[in-house]
């Protein structure tokens, strides 16, 4: 479990650390296998980016009230190709808003 559950963590984080359109708020040291928080370029764009991945099945994205942006609990029960699928989709909305 632990063994997919750092697959999973790196997917998604490698994918962040590639993309100047997320962005990610947390330090390498402090970063949680199981929730990770992102923000948008743009925070004008996360409704849409909500609004897109809840037509493709993604719920639960939306960040904290305080802090805004988006969070992925990727808990045991989410696969490796639910977040596989999370940063496919990812990399198309950033394709289609400019990036």
């Amino acid at each position: 479990m632990e063994q997919k559950n750092v697959e999973k963590a790196n997917l998604l984080y490698d994918y962040l650390e590639t993309t100047d359109f997320y962005r990610n708020p947390v330090a390498k040291s402090d970063r949680s296998r199981m929730n990770v928080p992102f923000t948008l370029k743009d925070a004008g764009l996360d409704e849409e980016f909500l609004k897109g991945a809840k037509a493709k099945g993604m719920v639960q994205l939306k960040g904290h009230r305080s802090v805004g942006g988006m969070r992925a609990s990727i808990y045991n029960a989410m696969p490796v190709a639910g977040v596989a699928a999370l940063v496919e989709y990812m990399k198309e909305f950033a394709a289609a808003h400019g990036n």
